[in-house]
């Protein structure tokens, strides 16, 4: 134990050892005489540690040099295990998954990343060509509604102005007749008349509920036997507007409304239609044939255009259909440029209107409440047909809606000369240009006219 104390003692060098001093007096007077060297010795200027300070730092400084390697080592490991090395087999953490890195499905926070926006799917009508919010709106239930057009009251019409299709044809002396084909049909619909052979062969495409009051009777037999959906004169989805002789309605007094119709459908479990419609342009595709058809100066791909290839010049403005001699039943139309549609009226000049009860509801009287609209349809077309006075009772007419024959097509400003065919009831009619080509009709209502072959066609 002393040899460990002297050890660590400063004055151990002046101290002699035990064995050197015999007397212990002489001892004792040797380190206190040592003692006070040492006390009276002066200080360096600048202290400098002993061997034995010297010899304990330098493992310090050692140490801490190794411990800041390990730290700079360990944290650029640690920065290159967490920032950069992915291994292959481990997943990646969700806090670390960028939105650079959208594959690994597992990353929760990789699910919340929205993707880019892409442009919403379009949808288009069967039915009519306009846009439409979904492609089951495209099914919906299609009427049929035939509706009178003769001067014994059933002028003006309502809700004619919101029909998709409209087929027009001579129903006896003279005297027209429409099949007006609805989806979604508005508050007040009429009035309601009896059904025609060929009305009801057109109408059969378009998977419609035949709206009509009785009929002819090989009419009626077709109607029965094809099993097509129907509905009848009824006091239930149909009502009548009370005699007033002001309205002079006479017995052209039967309505029926959208909400009417569709309960009748639900009634049924009809809940949907299956329409084969008309080949149809897009809204885009539509004003792109607008332009190639009206412009003055057509834009040439390989060399400039002279004059303003901006100037579009409708061909055909102005057009009338002769169906007979009687000018009330002879309708013209004039093409107007800014809405892009053909105003209709009559030989006598005549506006043709029909009441517009849009937001109306129950059993109304569309004189009273609804204002008028004059028709305007976006496209019209001629089919030119065979007629004649059915054999049955030399009374009503009989038009041969099944064949082929020439047709008249004119949208968007201008005429395409062609042809019509229809090979069975349940098929659509085709219209061709000159060239044998199916000609697609711009989006919005389509007027058919089956003008007899005795018949004119006049435009300009």
């Amino acid at each position: 134990m002393q040899n460990e104390e002297q050890a660590k003692s400063p004055l151990s060098s002046d101290v002699p050892a035990s064995s050197d001093v015999a007397d212990p007096a002489e001892l004792a007077e040797k380190i206190a005489k040592a003692r006070a060297k040492s006390l009276d010795a002066p200080k360096p200027e600048s202290e400098t540690p002993l061997p034995s300070e010297k010899k304990s730092k330098k493992p310090l400084f050692i140490t801490i040099f190794i411990i800041l390697f390990l730290v700079l080592a360990g944290g650029g490991g640690a920065a290159y295990y967490f920032l950069v090395y992915t291994p292959e087999n481990s997943p990646v953490p969700s806090s670390q998954t960028s939105q650079e890195s959208p594959s690994s499905p597992e990353t929760p926070e990789q699910e919340k990343i929205e993707p880019e926006e892409l442009p919403s799917e379009k949808f288009y009508s069967r039915l009519s060509g306009e846009p439409i919010s979904s492609e089951a709106e495209s099914s919906a239930p299609t009427y049929c509604v035939q509706i009178p057009n003769g001067l014994d009251g059933a002028r003006p019409q309502a809700g004619l102005n919101s029909a998709k299709v409209v087929f027009e044809a001579i129903a006896e002396r003279g005297i027209t007749r429409f099949a007006a084909i609805f989806q979604n049909p508005p508050a007040v619909v009429g009035p309601i008349r009896s059904l025609r052979i060929y009305y009801f062969n057109w109408d059969r495409p378009f998977d419609c509920t035949i709206v009509h009051a009785g009929g002819a009777n090989d009419a009626i037999s077709a109607l029965r036997s094809s099993g097509a959906k129907e509905l009848d004169e009824s006091t239930t989805y149909m009502w009548r507007t009370s005699a007033n002789a002001n309205l002079n309605r006479l017995w052209n007094n039967l309505f029926t409304s959208g909400d009417l119709m569709k309960s009748y459908n639900e009634s049924k479990g009809y809940l949907s239609s299956n329409i084969n419609s008309f080949p149809r342009m897009t809204p885009e595709s539509a004003l792109k044939n607008k332009i190639n058809s009206q412009a003055v100066n057509p834009l040439k791909i390989d060399e400039p255009a002279p004059g303003d290839t901006n100037e579009l010049k409708p061909s055909v403005t102005h057009i009338n259909f002769r169906f007979g001699d009687i000018p009330s039943y002879n309708p013209v139309y004039d093409y107007d440029r800014e809405s892009n549609t053909y105003r209709r009226s009559y030989e006598t000049g005549a506006a043709h209107e029909s009441y517009d009860c849009e937001g109306q509801s129950g059993t109304i009287t569309p004189e009273l409440v609804c204002p008028l609209k004059q028709i305007s349809p976006s496209a019209i077309i001629a089919m030119i047909v065979q007629e004649k006075v059915a054999a049955y009772d030399n009374y009503h007419e009989d038009v041969s809606s099944l064949g082929a024959g020439d047709a008249y097509i004119f949208q968007n400003g201008s005429l395409v000369k062609g042809t019509w065919e229809k090979s069975s009831a349940d098929e659509q009619i085709i219209f061709r240009n000159e060239a044998g080509e199916t000609v697609s009709l711009i989006p919005g209502q389509t007027w058919i006219s089956a003008v007899p072959a005795y018949g004119v066609i006049n435009y300009e």
